[in-house]
Formats: C-alpha cells, sequence, structure tokens
C-alpha cells in the first residue's frame, strides 16, 4: 500500500469522511508530502466518495494547498494594498533576483519556493512575508534577504 493510501486511511479512521472533512485531510497530506499529487486527489475522492473534480476544485481553490511540488521553504510574500503601499514590489523583484526564480517557480536544489498570497492577516505590519509557517512583518528589501540567508543556512 502507498504513503498516501496509508495517510488517506489512517485520517478517515481518526475523523471520518463527512465532506467537511476534506479540507482538513488536504491540508494534512500537504503537511507530510508539501503537495498534493494526482494520486493524492484520486485517491482522496475514492476513498470519501467524492469525485476526482470536487477534490481538485478545493485543491486549487486554496493558495496554501499546491498541486504542483514546493520546495522545503515556501515563502509567500502578501500582495494586498497594504502591503503593495509599503514597497511589496521591491522586496518581490529583491527576493526573486537572490534566489533565481519568478513567482510560482522553485529552486534548482528544491529549497525554495516563491508564491505571493492574497492576504497574510499583517495589514497593520506591512508589508509581510511567510516561510511555511513562520510570519515576517516589517520587512524591507534587505531584511527579506537576510530572512533567506538564514534559512539557506539550514
Amino acid at each position: 500500500m502507498s504513503e498516501t493510501k496509508t495517510l488517506i486511511q489512517e485520517y478517515i479512521a481518526l475523523n471520518g469522511k463527512s465532506r467537511n472533512q476534506l479540507l482538513p485531510l488536504l491540508q494534512n497530506i500537504v503537511q507530510h508530502q508539501n503537495y498534493l499529487s494526482e494520486e493524492a486527489m484520486t485517491e482522496v475522492a475514492r476513498a470519501m466518495g467524492l469525485s476526482p473534480a470536487d477534490v481538485y476544485g478545493t485543491a486549487s481553490f486554496y493558495s496554501y494547498l499546491s498541486t504542483v511540488p514546493r520546495g522545503k521553504y515556501v515563502i509567500r510574500l502578501c500582495r494586498n494594498i497594504s502591503c503593495m503601499m509599503k514597497s511589496q514590489a521591491e522586496i518581490l523583484s529583491a527576493v526573486s533576483a537572490h534566489l533565481k526564480i519568478k513567482v510560482g517557480e522553485t529552486t534548482s536544489d528544491k529549497k525554495f519556493s516563491l508564491v505571493q498570497a492574497n492576504c497574510l492577516g499583517w495589514c497593520h505590519k506591512a508589508p509581510a512575508m511567510m516561510i511555511n509557517n513562520e510570519v515576517f512583518t516589517e520587512l524591507t528589501a534587505p531584511k527579506a534577504i537576510q530572512i533567506i540567508n538564514e534559512y539557506q543556512q539550514k
């Protein structure tokens, strides 16, 4: 039995397979496997009695549920109006140049992926960035690069 199938079965055994468990189950898979493969979405659909289109629709709607492999560290730069008014574009440009990737890409060593988020919920301390689940606020381009350099050492 595949690791994905086991993960899904264990989750369903603990939490049931009602429709309201779909999003938490998908989040659990991403937490363990870093993204939702086609195999995982198909298996979730089968195990929960849902259509594959329903599972994919849910997975592709939420920015935190990736359907493509991501790096070890996912950098999310906020792109809401508060962040944009406080030099978000400059930070994005600096991070992109530093990592030599564009938004939506992953570094060749699979260490970093760069994505944008519509809102991280830190408007009062804009501009904001998350690396995996760690939030960084009141950024400048040099501060963002310094933070990324610290992650490169991990």
